[in-house]
């Protein structure tokens, strides 16, 4: 992706060959500044913290923190030590422990001494298949808002997004705008409404901010404000992303994700989950009953960041002193809401037979 017209992916490794550079995600919009990583602790913290967010940047962040974690212990306790340590970060995104597994596993069967060298490779290898994962989604996401264009006759296709599943959730191109940016290139005239995505608004500071970067044409508006758009037939079709998809289609993705799901199911506008395999967890079929949501602390309910007059940050509380926030950082649509999955490779009902069809591997596998 570019900013002011430089490309940057998500995450990169310094021109040392060792310290691993972030985007503070933090900061956006107000600000883009870089942060760098030198120690597993680190990862861990800018995973815990959100400073990286979304499924597969945790993926590659983690990946790249086994790395730094080995050039302080190479040794089998260090791997199991920087693993563990790593998986307690955020327990909802699925791609942590896909990614913490791999590297686990290519690490145990590496002697010691070269262990760090095989980290730094293999966390590269993690974040380029994700980058050609993306791309593909793009592809398959496309021939969706062509026939969009097609279908509502104008030319113009309007999609409605929730959360941020963009290039800041990815290494880069995104996952749910990943078929957006294909649009554009290919020339048609797509334009995406944002929503703001309360609490943490990764719509209105993160997504917009790509959006705006990218030069899509794309409205913030507020959460609730999709139905309304659905009901007067604003919306050709939704995307969103996913941090935990079951084996039988069910999708983890930001609150909120639900409601849209309810609304476009009432108002018969398609429904589309996009999502690298990687987010697939082959082991649990119940997303309701399975998936482990997370609760976050109730400050980023009640107070919120932003620039005054003089262009100075501020964080503010907007709720009423001494009363209690609850803050559940997730919501599983069922997959009965879910028009299809955009995968790597291809458009599937969001189904165990769908999924299995593309992944007949990954399935057999899961047994």
């Amino acid at each position: 992706m570019r900013i002011n017209g430089h490309p940057y992916r998500t995450i990169w490794v310094g021109k040392d060959g060792r310290e691993v550079q972030v985007i503070d995600q933090t900061v956006l919009p107000h600000d883009f500044s870089t942060v760098t990583l030198n120690e597993v602790e680190a990862a861990a913290k800018a995973i815990e913290s959100m400073l990286v967010r979304g499924a597969p940047l945790i993926g590659g962040t983690a990946a790249y923190g086994m790395a730094l974690a080995m050039l302080a212990d190479a040794s089998d306790e260090g791997v199991e030590a920087a693993y563990a340590r790593l998986m307690r970060t955020r327990p909802t995104a699925v791609n942590l422990r896909w990614g913490l597994e791999r590297m686990r596993r290519v690490l145990l069967a590496e002697a010691p001494s070269g262990r760090a060298d095989r980290a730094y490779a293999e966390a590269a290898a993690i974040c380029d298949e994700d980058v050609e994962i993306c791309s593909a989604i793009g592809r398959h996401g496309l021939t969706l808002i062509e026939e969009a264009a097609r279908r509502n006759g104008s030319g113009r296709v309007d999609v409605l997004t929730h959360c941020n599943a963009g290039w800041l959730a990815t290494i880069d191109r995104g996952t749910a705008t990943a078929p957006i940016y294909a649009a554009r290139e290919q020339g048609i005239d797509v334009h995406v409404w944002v929503d703001e995505t309360r609490p943490r608004n990764q719509g209105a500071s993160l997504t917009a901010y790509e959006l705006l970067h990218e030069e899509v044409p794309h409205t913030i508006i507020a959460d609730n404000v999709g139905g309304h758009l659905m009901q007067h037939g604003k919306v050709d079709l939704c995307i969103v992303g996913t941090d935990r998809t079951t084996r039988r289609g069910d999708v983890a993705n930001k609150i909120g994700t639900y409601l849209k799901a309810l609304a476009a199911h009432a108002n018969e506008v398609p429904f589309y989950v996009a999502l690298p395999s990687t987010t697939i967890d082959w082991r649990i079929a119940d997303g309701v009953k399975e998936i482990p949501i997370e609760e976050r602390g109730a400050a980023e309910l009640t107070h919120v960041t932003g620039r005054d007059a003089q262009g100075r940050l501020h964080t503010v509380q907007i709720t009423n002193p001494g009363s209690p926030g609850g803050n559940w950082a997730f919501d599983v649509t069922p997959a009965r809401y879910v028009t299809g999955l955009i995968t790597e490779r291809g458009v599937s009902a969001a189904s165990e037979e769908g999924l299995s069809a593309l992944f007949p591997e990954e399935a057999k596998q899961a047994g």
